[in-house]
Protein backbone atom coordinates (compact mmCIF):
# COMPACT_ATOMS: atom_id res chain seq x y z
CA UNK A 1 0.00 0.00 0.00
CA UNK A 2 2.77 2.61 0.62
CA UNK A 3 4.79 1.83 -2.25
CA UNK A 4 1.42 2.67 -3.85
CA UNK A 5 1.12 5.69 -2.36
CA UNK A 6 4.84 7.24 -2.85
CA UNK A 7 3.95 5.74 -6.69
CA UNK A 8 0.91 8.50 -6.90
CA UNK A 9 2.88 10.94 -5.08
CA UNK A 10 6.02 11.17 -7.46
CA UNK A 11 5.55 14.40 -8.97
CA UNK A 12 7.55 13.88 -12.54
CA UNK A 13 5.92 17.01 -13.79
CA UNK A 14 7.19 19.25 -11.00
CA UNK A 15 10.91 17.62 -11.51
CA UNK A 16 10.92 18.33 -14.89
CA UNK A 17 10.59 22.25 -13.86
CA UNK A 18 12.79 21.88 -11.37
CA UNK A 19 15.49 21.31 -13.76
CA UNK A 20 18.55 22.30 -13.47
CA UNK A 21 21.35 23.89 -15.48
CA UNK A 22 25.15 22.49 -16.29
CA UNK A 23 27.30 21.82 -18.76
CA UNK A 24 26.88 21.49 -22.74
CA UNK A 25 25.74 19.04 -25.11
CA UNK A 26 27.41 19.76 -28.84
CA UNK A 27 27.25 23.96 -27.90
CA UNK A 28 23.98 23.49 -26.54
CA UNK A 29 22.82 24.02 -22.62
CA UNK A 30 21.69 20.87 -20.95
CA UNK A 31 19.09 20.90 -18.43
CA UNK A 32 19.35 18.18 -15.69
CA UNK A 33 16.17 17.13 -13.87
CA UNK A 34 15.80 13.80 -11.48
CA UNK A 35 14.01 10.64 -12.20
CA UNK A 36 13.88 7.96 -9.48
CA UNK A 37 12.27 4.87 -8.59
CA UNK A 38 9.57 6.83 -6.94
CA UNK A 39 8.33 6.93 -10.37
CA UNK A 40 7.59 3.17 -9.55
CA UNK A 41 6.80 3.28 -5.99
CA UNK A 42 10.38 3.22 -4.96
CA UNK A 43 12.13 5.26 -2.29
CA UNK A 44 15.77 6.52 -3.48
CA UNK A 45 16.29 9.97 -3.99
CA UNK A 46 18.49 11.93 -6.04
CA UNK A 47 19.89 15.93 -4.78
CA UNK A 48 21.91 17.37 -7.70
CA UNK A 49 23.41 20.72 -8.57
CA UNK A 50 25.75 22.69 -10.62
CA UNK A 51 28.88 21.99 -8.94
CA UNK A 52 32.23 21.16 -10.60
CA UNK A 53 30.28 21.03 -13.88
CA UNK A 54 27.17 18.54 -12.71
CA UNK A 55 27.08 17.00 -9.21
CA UNK A 56 24.43 13.70 -9.40
CA UNK A 57 24.17 12.38 -5.81
CA UNK A 58 21.95 11.44 -3.43
CA UNK A 59 20.54 8.06 -1.74
CA UNK A 60 19.48 4.61 -3.03
CA UNK A 61 16.88 2.56 -1.40
CA UNK A 62 16.85 -1.09 -2.60
CA UNK A 63 13.49 -1.48 -0.48
CA UNK A 64 10.90 -1.39 -3.69
CA UNK A 65 13.54 0.08 -5.72
CA UNK A 66 17.19 0.41 -6.80
CA UNK A 67 17.34 3.87 -9.09
CA UNK A 68 18.44 6.96 -9.39
CA UNK A 69 18.59 8.98 -12.52
CA UNK A 70 19.21 12.83 -14.25
CA UNK A 71 17.53 13.49 -17.60
CA UNK A 72 18.19 16.12 -20.25
CA UNK A 73 16.50 17.28 -23.28
CA UNK A 74 18.89 17.48 -26.32
CA UNK A 75 18.18 18.80 -29.79
CA UNK A 76 20.31 16.72 -31.80
CA UNK A 77 23.49 14.85 -31.93
CA UNK A 78 25.65 16.03 -34.89
CA UNK A 79 25.62 13.71 -38.24
CA UNK A 80 29.52 13.36 -37.70
CA UNK A 81 29.85 11.90 -34.53
CA UNK A 82 29.94 8.26 -33.15
CA UNK A 83 30.93 8.16 -29.80
CA UNK A 84 30.16 10.07 -26.46
CA UNK A 85 33.38 11.11 -24.57
CA UNK A 86 32.69 12.06 -20.38
CA UNK A 87 34.83 13.20 -18.12
CA UNK A 88 33.95 12.49 -14.56
CA UNK A 89 35.33 11.87 -10.95
CA UNK A 90 33.33 8.92 -9.15
CA UNK A 91 33.21 6.75 -5.79
CA UNK A 92 33.66 3.66 -7.45
CA UNK A 93 30.47 2.41 -8.43
CA UNK A 94 29.17 1.25 -11.73
CA UNK A 95 26.90 4.20 -13.07
CA UNK A 96 25.07 4.04 -16.81
CA UNK A 97 24.59 6.20 -20.02
CA UNK A 98 21.31 6.76 -21.41
CA UNK A 99 20.28 7.92 -24.75
CA UNK A 100 16.61 8.06 -25.76
CA UNK A 101 13.75 9.22 -28.08
CA UNK A 102 12.89 11.25 -25.39
CA UNK A 103 9.33 10.11 -24.92
CA UNK A 104 7.70 9.49 -21.50
CA UNK A 105 7.16 5.68 -21.64
CA UNK A 106 10.73 5.13 -23.72
CA UNK A 107 12.65 2.44 -22.10
CA UNK A 108 9.31 0.57 -20.20
CA UNK A 109 8.07 -2.57 -20.70
CA UNK A 110 5.00 -1.38 -22.49
CA UNK A 111 7.19 1.17 -24.55
CA UNK A 112 7.55 1.00 -29.02
CA UNK A 113 11.46 2.28 -28.53
CA UNK A 114 13.95 1.41 -26.31
CA UNK A 115 16.21 3.58 -23.73
CA UNK A 116 19.77 2.97 -25.18
CA UNK A 117 22.19 2.41 -22.62
CA UNK A 118 26.09 1.73 -21.75
CA UNK A 119 27.85 0.83 -18.16
CA UNK A 120 30.39 3.94 -17.05
CA UNK A 121 32.38 2.45 -14.70
CA UNK A 122 33.94 4.97 -12.08
CA UNK A 123 37.54 4.30 -10.23
CA UNK A 124 36.86 5.46 -6.13
CA UNK A 125 38.20 9.42 -6.59
CA UNK A 126 35.99 10.56 -3.21
CA UNK A 127 39.60 11.97 -1.89
CA UNK A 128 40.97 13.29 -5.44
CA UNK A 129 40.50 15.80 -8.04
CA UNK A 130 41.77 13.88 -10.69
CA UNK A 131 39.35 13.25 -13.40
CA UNK A 132 38.62 9.98 -14.91
CA UNK A 133 37.92 10.20 -18.73
CA UNK A 134 35.29 7.39 -20.51
CA UNK A 135 34.49 7.39 -24.35
CA UNK A 136 31.86 5.12 -25.11
CA UNK A 137 31.22 4.52 -28.85
CA UNK A 138 27.50 3.92 -29.99
CA UNK A 139 28.45 0.40 -30.78
CA UNK A 140 28.43 -0.31 -27.50
CA UNK A 141 25.25 1.25 -26.38
CA UNK A 142 22.34 -1.98 -25.56
CA UNK A 143 18.98 -1.29 -26.14
CA UNK A 144 16.44 -2.10 -23.11
CA UNK A 145 12.65 -1.97 -22.38
CA UNK A 146 13.44 -2.29 -18.75
CA UNK A 147 15.91 -3.10 -15.59
CA UNK A 148 16.30 -6.29 -15.88
CA UNK A 149 18.37 -9.18 -18.22
CA UNK A 150 14.85 -10.48 -19.32
CA UNK A 151 13.51 -7.21 -20.46
CA UNK A 152 16.18 -7.01 -22.57
CA UNK A 153 15.50 -7.97 -26.37
CA UNK A 154 17.58 -11.20 -27.25
CA UNK A 155 19.81 -11.71 -29.83
CA UNK A 156 17.66 -12.17 -32.56
CA UNK A 157 15.07 -9.26 -31.51
CA UNK A 158 18.33 -7.07 -31.09
CA UNK A 159 19.05 -7.41 -34.46
CA UNK A 160 15.72 -5.39 -35.20
CA UNK A 161 16.75 -2.59 -33.11
CA UNK A 162 19.00 -0.10 -34.74
CA UNK A 163 20.84 2.97 -33.00
CA UNK A 164 19.58 6.48 -34.98
CA UNK A 165 21.42 9.17 -33.86
CA UNK A 166 19.45 11.40 -35.27
CA UNK A 167 16.51 10.09 -33.42
CA UNK A 168 17.92 11.14 -29.53
CA UNK A 169 16.07 13.92 -27.67
CA UNK A 170 17.01 13.14 -24.27
CA UNK A 171 20.46 12.16 -22.22
CA UNK A 172 20.95 10.74 -19.06
CA UNK A 173 22.70 9.55 -16.42
CA UNK A 174 21.88 6.86 -13.82
CA UNK A 175 22.82 4.50 -10.74
CA UNK A 176 21.00 1.19 -10.93
CA UNK A 177 20.65 -2.14 -9.32
CA UNK A 178 21.39 -3.37 -13.11
CA UNK A 179 23.74 -2.60 -15.46
CA UNK A 180 23.05 -1.82 -19.08
CA UNK A 181 22.93 -5.90 -20.33
CA UNK A 182 20.47 -6.33 -17.26
CA UNK A 183 22.83 -8.49 -15.25
CA UNK A 184 23.16 -7.44 -11.50
CA UNK A 185 25.41 -4.59 -10.77
CA UNK A 186 27.59 -6.13 -8.57
CA UNK A 187 27.34 -4.85 -4.51
CA UNK A 188 30.86 -3.83 -5.05
CA UNK A 189 30.28 -1.37 -7.53
CA UNK A 190 26.13 -0.65 -6.54
CA UNK A 191 26.14 -0.95 -2.98
CA UNK A 192 23.46 -2.86 -0.97
CA UNK A 193 20.47 -1.79 1.67
CA UNK A 194 20.24 2.21 1.71
CA UNK A 195 23.31 3.52 0.83
CA UNK A 196 25.29 7.68 -0.26
CA UNK A 197 26.65 7.70 -4.13
CA UNK A 198 28.56 10.69 -5.89
CA UNK A 199 29.21 11.55 -9.83
CA UNK A 200 30.91 14.71 -10.74
CA UNK A 201 30.80 15.03 -13.98
CA UNK A 202 32.76 17.62 -16.01
CA UNK A 203 31.94 17.11 -19.30
CA UNK A 204 30.06 14.69 -22.06
CA UNK A 205 30.46 15.33 -25.73
CA UNK A 206 29.52 13.78 -28.93
CA UNK A 207 32.91 12.82 -30.54
CA UNK A 208 34.39 10.98 -33.86
CA UNK A 209 36.75 8.29 -32.38
CA UNK A 210 38.30 8.01 -35.94
CA UNK A 211 39.38 11.86 -35.54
Amino acid sequence: MGQAVRLMKYDRAANEAAAIPALQFAGMPLKWHRLDDGVMGGKSETVHEAKDGLHFAGEINTSGGGFCSLRAPIQHIPDDVDAIRLQFRGDGKTYKLLLSDGNASTGSPFAKTPSWQADLPTEDRTNSQEWQELTIPFSRLLPAFGGRAEDRPSAEEHAGYKFHPSEMRQIGLMLSLRLSDGSPNPVETFGEGIFPFSLYVKSIDPVNVNE
